[in-house]
């Protein structure tokens, strides 16, 4: 197939607004954009860069989205933000070096990890949270350890993200994603910076694919805020079965 004929860029489009509708609501977009990516034709690596301008572009549209709709906290969105931004810088550097086959399995072991917390009570889960005692000082460590795996491998970021922000932070899912994609927008830069410095960027298919993300982010945040917590619940669980069945057979 030609990677560069209107039939690739309607493909990879749509492929776009499916995953930027599910890493809004709850994650792991680029378990989809990525494969499909490869299956067409393209690098391993040059998708995955390729795919991190298309996030970049994602996460800045579900933060206007969010604003939009009068749900933001910029000033707490930053603060950690710029916890998670030294490990996205470190592991940006690491992100073109990955073994194909390990990121997979690590991401598959991270995907049970967190089916596993989503089956305690959200209750008993907050109780614990406002609790424990070390949770300030816990939080600096996790926030970097969180940057450093979205500067390094990405993929599944959300659900990460989504986990701490639930057990460190006693935070509402809607509170949740709205905090997620500022922290995404911000620990993704230094990744983007690293793709397109070592050449690792299809322009072609990454406008394709933001095309595509921003449509599918700007109906997901209008789905998240109407549906409610339930949806988003509902949806990240059935995402991260599929994902991590699909990652564990590879």
């Amino acid at each position: 197939m030609n990677l560069s004929d209107p039939i690739t860029f309607i493909i990879l489009a749509v492929v776009g607004a499916i995953a930027g509708f599910l890493n809004v609501l709850a994650g792991g977009g680029s378990a989809l954009t990525i494969p499909i990516m490869i299956f067409l034709g393209y690098d391993a690596t040059v998708a995955n860069g390729s795919n991190r301008i298309a996030i970049q572009v994602e996460a800045l549209s579900a933060v206007a989205a969010f604003k939009k709709q009068k749900h933001a906290d910029f000033p707490l969105s930053l603060k950690l933000s710029l916890m998670t931004l030294p490990g996205g810088i470190l592991g940006a550097f690491y992100a073109v070096k990955i073994d194909d086959a390990l990121f997979t399995k690590i991401l598959a072991v991270v995907m049970v990890l967190i089916i596993i917390t989503l089956m305690f009570p959200k209750a008993d889960v907050i109780q614990h949270a406002k609790n424990h005692k070390w949770k300030n000082w816990l939080s600096w460590p996790v926030m970097f350890a969180v940057g450093f795996y979205g500067g390094f491998i990405q993929a599944g970021v959300g659900f990460v993200i989504m986990s701490v922000l639930l057990h460190l932070y006693n935070m509402d899912l809607i509170k949740i994603n709205m905090h997620k994609v500022f922290i995404v927008m911000v620990f993704t830069v230094p990744a983007v910076i690293v793709f397109i410095w070592t050449g690792n960027v299809d322009w072609f298919a990454a406008v394709a694919l933001s095309i595509g993300m921003m449509f599918g982010t700007w109906f997901a945040v209008r789905m998240a805020l109407e549906k409610g917590e339930k949806l988003v619940r509902i949806m990240l669980g059935v995402s991260l079965l599929i994902i991590a069945g699909k990652l564990l057979l590879l």
